[in-house]
Parts: C-alpha cells; structure tokens; sequence
C-alpha cells in the first residue's frame, strides 16, 4: 500500500503588528475626526446631540 501525503496550503494570517497598527491609526483618526468636529461645532448642536442621545439610550435627563 503506498502512503500518500496530501498538502494543504494554509494562507498566512496577517501579522499581529499590522493588525495593531491599523487599530491605532483607526483609534487615531477618529479621535481626531471628533476633536475637530467637537471644536467647530456650536454649543448648542453639542447639547442638543447629547440630549437625543441620552433618550434614545432610555436615559431621563429632566
């Protein structure tokens, strides 16, 4: 009986300091897409977003 070996060709997985590095450049924009937007933004948009929000979470703000 002859043995015969089957290879399975396994695509390497991406390495773990890529996938770091677009987590922290991710983290990294949005953090800075909301600082701007927060800065730019009239305190009253400010306030009234967070006020949606917090009923829209089931929270009772007043």
């Amino acid at each position: 009986m002859k043995n015969d070996v089957k290879v399975i060709a396994k695509a390497q997985p991406q390495s773990r300091i890529d996938s770091d590095l677009i987590g922290i450049a991710t983290a990294a924009l949005l953090g800075l897409f909301l600082l701007f937007a927060a800065g730019f933004a009239q305190a009253t948009v400010l306030h009234d977003t967070a006020h949606d929000q917090r009923h829209a979470m089931a929270f009772p703000c007043h």
